[in-house]
């Protein structure tokens, strides 16, 4: 029998990223509006901010523009700026949260947006949680709802954005969000957990990408699909072993962080990163 070799992984070609970013300089667990969050464990701020560091470092260090926002006291959550707005084509789509303990943040980040020159910002009138249910390929904005996101803010983002959009249901309430059940590895290509899917959604995902990575249960569990991916380069957490061989053998290069601090707001890289699309 002829042995014949796998093909090759394609060459990956990585593009420079301008991403928002806010220390968590006021960060702690002092509510509880995931299944993640435990007010009653410890957190420690300090080691918070050094893994936040870490990552920051690691986006300069890959050639990426790293934009700051200035922490509020009394928002803990501040830090997760995916959150607070989407932006394509330097239009700006904030963000309308659905739990009151987050909804200063909003006007924080809008404030942001205008005073660094963006004019087109439009604020939602539905609830939408941004990037942590808006997951933007390039050509598609795939759109979680099910937990936080309502449904009808997909149409409003489509109309603000002027881009296609295409809903998603999440029903597994540990991946409230699509940025912990999905991520955009390239304009082609995505990895996702299934199980957090309905099984349409699935259907959807398996007819958009044949090819998907999928990830198991281990790598969901840690959050490892809360990663950010330059289209070569994808960060993720350190603990995402399983899903880091996967993404290495599509020829993406994983770049393992530290983020556990604030994994216990149920948060990772992603959630702690904005992208801004001029």
């Amino acid at each position: 029998m002829l042995d014949v070799a796998a093909p090759a992984a394609p060459a990956r070609v990585p593009t420079a990223r301008r991403y928002l970013m806010c220390e968590p300089e006021h960060f702690t667990v002092e509510y509880r509006i995931n299944p993640w969050m435990d007010p009653s464990r410890p957190v420690d701020t300090g080691l918070a901010v050094e893994q936040w560091t870490a990552l920051k470092e690691t986006y300069e260090r890959l050639g990426h523009r790293v934009d700051l926002i200035d922490p509020v006291p009394g928002l803990p959550d501040m830090v997760f700026a995916a959150n607070s707005g989407t932006v394509v084509e330097g239009r700006v789509l904030g963000a309308r949260f659905r739990a009151p303990q987050r909804a200063a943040e909003a006007e924080h980040f809008r404030r942001w947006f205008l005073a660094n020159g963006y004019r087109d910002v439009v604020m939602p009138s539905r609830i939408n949680e941004a990037e942590g249910d808006f997951a933007w390929t390039g050509s598609l904005l795939l759109a979680g709802t099910g937990f936080r996101t309502d449904p009808q803010a997909h149409a409003e983002a489509q109309e603000v954005l002027g881009v296609p959009v295409v809903s998603l249901q999440l029903v597994d309430p540990r991946y409230y969000h699509l940025d912990v059940a999905l991520v955009v590895l390239s304009e082609d290509l995505v990895a996702y957990y299934p199980e957090a899917f309905s099984p349409g959604s699935r259907r959807v995902l398996r007819r958009l990408y044949p090819d998907a990575v999928l990830a198991t249960a281990d790598d969901a569990a840690c959050l490892g699909l809360n990663a950010v991916s330059d289209g070569r380069n994808v960060v993720l957490p350190v603990e995402a072993t399983h899903l880091a061989e996967q993404v290495a053998r599509r020829g993406f290069e994983p770049i393992p962080v530290d983020i556990s601090e604030l994994r216990k707001s149920g948060g990772g890289p992603k959630c702690c990163t904005l992208e801004i699309r001029d």
